[in-house]
C-alpha cells in the first residue's frame, strides 16, 4: 500500500475511533413505553454521575454513604408522605422489601424510570421536583435499606 493511501486509511480510522460515542440507554415511560424526555428535568446535580448512569444503567451512588445520607434527606420531604418515613409503605407501596408493583424496579434503570416519569395510581413524575442527580441519591438510599433476599436484588448483580 502506498504511503498516501496508508495515511488516508489511518486518518479515517482515527476519525471513526474518536467520534464513536458510548451508547446511552433509552429510558422509557413505565406505562406508555415512550422514551422519556430528559430535557424537561429539573436542573442541578452532578452531570458526570448521571452521564455514567445513562451509559451503564447502574446507579454510581449505590454504596456511597454520603450520597445515601443525602438520598434519605431528599426522600423525607419528596417521598415519605406516600411511601412512609422508612419506606415501609403508606398510601404508596413499601420500597425496602422484595415486592415491587413494577418488576422493572428491581433494576436501577427501572426504578429511575418510575421516579422520573411516574406510574399508575398516585405516583406522579418527579422530574419537576427533583434533579436526575437527586433521584439517583434517593435510589441509593432505597437500595441501602433493602431488607429482602439479596438473590432478588438485580441491582447488586454485575
Amino acid at each position: 500500500m502506498n504511503r498516501k493511501k496508508l495515511l488516508a486509511v489511518a486518518a479515517v480510522s482515527l476519525t471513526l475511533i474518536s467520534s464513536t460515542a458510548v451508547a446511552e440507554i433509552t429510558f422509557r415511560n413505565t406505562i406508555t413505553g415512550e422514551p422519556l424526555d430528559m430535557s424537561v428535568a429539573k436542573s442541578g446535580g452532578n452531570e458526570t454521575v448521571f452521564q455514567q448512569f445513562k451509559e451503564t444503567g447502574k446507579n454510581p451512588y449505590n454504596g456511597d454513604k454520603e450520597a445515601i445520607q443525602k438520598g434519605h434527606d431528599l426522600y423525607l420531604p419528596a417521598c415519605s408522605g406516600c411511601h412512609g418515613h422508612e419506606a415501609e409503605g403508606k398510601l404508596g407501596p413499601g420500597l425496602a422489601d422484595d415486592y415491587w408493583t413494577y418488576p422493572s424496579a428491581t433494576k436501577d434503570q427501572g426504578l429511575f424510570e418510575i421516579l422520573f416519569g411516574g406510574a399508575k395510581g398516585m405516583m406522579g413524575p418527579q422530574y419537576v421536583n427533583l434533579s436526575t442527580d437527586e433521584m439517583l441519591m434517593i435510589m441509593s438510599w432505597i437500595r441501602d435499606i433493602y431488607t429482602g433476599d439479596p438473590k432478588k436484588a438485580k441491582w447488586l448483580k454485575k
